[in-house]
């Protein structure tokens, strides 16, 4: 259907397939490394993400980059994009319709891409994914997803940067979460040689 990043994006900035473009400022298709090994997945745009059409870019972005500073990546290393592509009124959770009306701009993302892992931040990033798990028991660890992709794809969650600004106990959670990044990104290489 999308043979680059580029004509998804194009197709996200006219799209009109559910309501939330509507009251969207702007778009908020992705943005960072075409060929990243390492693909964020978020929920959905706020509203300094609405103002400027890039994803984390709020203090929750800020919140990231100090998390990526951590493991010596830059944006420019990786992909970040959301579950659905334009700002929810009110900062609600998406609704099931609009995820599902997303989801083959965010398949046709993950398939382009090829990552070889996925980090998705918070709950409802995670749930698109893997449905029947909790955050708070697999925050952290490695989970392999089949039958969705055209490979077995393997799935990194972490609670959202956005949940340390709320509560800042989970802020050293985060930080140790995503030192373990590097040790499995070098895992699944080496397996995949």
């Amino acid at each position: 259907m999308y043979n680059t990043l580029e004509e998804i994006e194009a197709q996200i900035k006219i799209c009109k397939n559910c309501q939330l473009c509507e009251q969207a400022k702007n778009a908020v298709p992705g943005k960072g490394n075409k060929n990243a090994e390492i693909l964020f997945i978020g929920e959905a745009p706020g509203r300094n993400e609405d103002i400027k059409g890039e994803p984390f870019v709020g203090a929750a972005g800020k919140f990231l980059d100090t998390l990526l500073n951590e493991i010596n990546l830059k944006r420019e290393d990786i992909y970040i994009t959301n579950i659905v592509k334009h700002r929810p009124p009110n900062n609600r959770d998406p609704k099931p319709e609009e995820v599902k009306k997303c989801w083959p701009f965010l398949e046709a993302q993950i398939n382009i891409i090829k990552p070889k892992l996925i980090v998705t931040l918070g709950r409802h990033a995670m749930h698109r994914f893997m449905p029947t798990l909790q955050i708070s028991k697999v925050h952290g660890t490695a989970k392999i997803v089949t039958g969705i992709f055209k490979e077995k794809q393997i799935f990194f969650p972490m609670y959202h940067p956005a949940s340390a600004l709320y509560n800042p106990g989970l802020r050293s959670t985060l930080i140790e979460d995503i030192k373990k990044i590097p040790i499995l990104l070098k895992k699944i290489k080496d397996e995949s040689q």
